[in-house]
């Protein structure tokens, strides 16, 4: 009789335990922070630029705000590295500004700050949509075999961003897609020249 209470007792811990930690699985705080990093396969668009993407990384922070079952908002900073080349086109009419070197290789450093609405998708919470637009700050650019030392971009980028984020108790990871709505020339208006990036990522949520 004993030994039969006895198990009765460590089954119900047993539940109990596992009652708590579904509940902790699934539970969100209101307010959450973390870390990520991954690549940015990133290209622009333009009658300049060679078609293809090039792949570069970025590396960021961010904030959640879960203001309910279903809705958050979350604010992120991000570092991201950006390449792409000109064409070697002898009839581009931006064919001047450069020596007479193949290279037109372009480097661009941003700081992004996209400000993201997350929908819960389905009863977990851990699948979430997410929405909304980012601004870029361009820090550095590096134009190879470019004939003066003058800025070609524009110092701002706004771009619409939609994607998925996986939340995990303690791991994130996820996937946008980031369509550029500034034109980037910051040359003149003969051409628009946008900016387009997938972004897929893994970090960590506290």
């Amino acid at each position: 009789m004993k030994i039969i209470i006895a198990a009765s007792l460590i089954l119900c811990y047993l539940g109990s335990l596992a009652q708590k930690s579904k509940f902790d699985a699934e539970h969100e705080n209101f307010f959450r922070v973390g870390l990520k990093g991954g690549v940015n396969i990133n290209k622009i668009e333009g009658q300049s630029y060679k078609s293809g993407f090039s792949y570069n990384y970025l590396l960021g922070g961010f904030m959640q705000f879960n203001f309910s079952k279903t809705l958050g908002l979350q604010p992120e900073i991000n570092f991201t590295q950006s390449t792409s080349q000109f064409t070697d086109d002898r009839t581009d009419i931006y064919d001047d500004l450069f020596l007479g070197g193949s290279q037109k290789k372009v480097k661009l450093s941003y700081i992004k700050v996209p400000a993201l609405l997350n929908i819960n998708i389905g009863e977990s919470k851990r699948v979430k949509l997410q929405l909304g637009p980012q601004v870029g700050g361009l820090l550095k650019e590096t134009v190879d075999s470019l004939k003066n030392n003058g800025s070609i971009f524009k110092k701002a980028d706004w771009n619409a961003v939609g994607g998925l984020w996986i939340q995990l108790p303690f791991v994130n990871l996820g996937a946008r897609y980031e369509l550029g709505l500034s034109n980037l020339n910051g040359i003149d208006n003969r051409q628009n020249w946008k900016s387009q990036a997938i972004t897929i990522f893994v970090g960590v949520t506290f």
